[in-house]
């Protein structure tokens, strides 16, 4: 039902200024009012505002590929203070997942925000990536997130409030799953979708996972599959199958709690997750503040059905070129190794997985239990080579080491040591073969 006199009072002042009291860069009426007879200044709406539009047609780039490039990023931080507090124990200075604070010697508090644009078409499954998605840093900084408060940007006059309602409540659900409670949030109007978290954890003082404590002979544990952004690119310009979409959504959905809990029983010291910057981003940001050089072997990465297929035809975002701007000074790629392979090296993830190192002795029980947990697609993706400046080696195929193949004779004959066994020691893995695009 309209309500003319109101209608009339604010347009009537619109004109009289020039224009629209809502919008100062329109004149009143505005093009909206003349096509569909709605003033969304005299809080009109559209009768025919969308209750089920698909979300990553109100986006540019679609999830974590809405970052702002790490170049742009740090020429933007620059010169700014530093933080000298000795209360802080992890500040953006060392590029972590997140910030860690000491409330006593039992007691940090970790604190992290995340936003993005949506990277599917469902608003709640949107709602639970974002969730899973924010949620990652806290879980990487080996801490317990405990509270959440939302936050949304969202174009209200042309979308129904009920969209909004199912992302939040998608997000919701996701953080209750992870023991974490939403106390409250804030949400602005915009013309693209928003929408994430800031959250706050906790974690004992003694035992923070930093990006920092890389050593030689650590093993790399990736606990999902590489792709998401490719496959988000893809769907946006009509070239990605509806399983792969799936797929993908499946994967970003999972929540990284499990894997953090193996984690941490297995005394992890050096992690990361990989999202928006790329798994060259991430780990290289490990490679540069642990002072260490990482190895990645192509056949060993995890990745998801159709990626490979569609970064060899071609289909690469510009948040891969991004990435690549501010990564490839640190990566060296073997002949033999497929472009495409360095490709998924920058591509951007949203609720990618944790990226663990472990020492090799450790390394195939860890990958044991993460799949026992529910990380199917965990893998050991690579090794840390040896001291560096921060360097990345693409290799065709994992590097066999003497030491290697009698570790590997030394563990035969106990294959159920896993369930047997509360200690953590074992082999490093055998060379894996070359995987093949799924989508084939």
């Amino acid at each position: 039902m309209i309500d003319f006199a109101k209608r009339a009072r604010i347009m009537g002042r619109s004109i009289k200024l020039g224009h629209c009291i809502c919008n100062p860069q329109e004149p009143c009426p505005c093009d909206l009012f003349k096509r569909k007879n709605a003033c969304l200044c005299a809080g009109e709406r559209e009768a025919d505002a969308a209750e089920d539009a698909p979300l990553t047609r109100f986006v540019e780039n679609a999830g974590c590929a809405s970052k702002i490039g790490r170049e742009d990023l740090t020429k933007a931080l620059t010169g700014l203070p530093r933080v000298v507090d000795r209360r802080v124990l992890v500040s953006a200075e060392t590029c972590d997942d997140a910030g860690v604070y000491k409330i006593d010697e039992a007691t940090a508090l970790v604190q992290t925000v995340d936003v993005f644009t949506p990277c599917v078409d469902d608003a709640y499954l949107f709602g639970r990536i974002a969730a899973a998605n924010s949620v990652s840093d806290v879980y990487a900084m080996g801490g317990r997130p405990l509270t959440a408060l939302s936050i949304v940007a969202f174009p209200i006059e042309k979308l129904s409030p009920r969209v909004m309602n199912r992302m939040l409540q998608g997000g919701i659900d996701a953080l209750k799953a992870a023991g974490t409670v939403v106390v409250g949030g804030h949400s602005i109007k915009d013309k693209e979708i928003k929408f994430g978290f800031a959250v706050t954890g906790v974690v004992h003082p003694a035992k923070i996972v930093t990006n920092a404590a890389a050593r030689p002979g650590d093993a790399l544990i990736l606990t999902k599959p590489l792709g998401t952004g490719a496959i988000s690119f893809a769907a946006q310009i009509g070239k990605a199958r509806p399983a792969w979409v799936a797929v993908a959504g499946r994967s970003m959905a999972a929540l990284n709690r499990a894997a953090a809990e193996v984690m941490t029983a297995a005394r992890v010291r050096c992690a990361t997750d990989v999202t928006g910057f790329g798994l060259a981003g991430h780990l290289g940001e490990v490679a540069v503040q642990s002072g260490v050089t990482a190895e990645v072997w192509a056949d060993a990465l995890p990745v998801l059905p159709g990626v490979l297929g569609l970064l060899r035809g071609g289909v690469i975002s510009g948040a891969v070129e991004r990435n690549r701007e501010a990564a490839a000074r640190r990566v060296e790629r073997d002949a033999g190794v497929g472009e495409e392979f360095e490709d998924l090296l920058y591509d951007p993830q949203t609720s990618g997985g944790l990226l663990m190192c472990v020492p090799e002795n450790r390394a195939e029980r860890v990958l044991a239990r993460l799949r026992a947990k529910g990380a199917a697609k965990a893998a050991i993706i690579g090794r840390i080579a040896g001291k560096s400046q921060g360097k990345i080696v693409l290799r065709a195929h994992a590097q066999r080491t003497s030491t290697s193949s009698r570790a590997k004779r030394s563990d035969r004959g106990r294959p159920n040591a896993i369930a047997s066994s509360g200690s953590l020691g074992f082999a490093r893995p055998a060379r894996r073969p070359p995987r093949n695009d799924k989508e084939r």
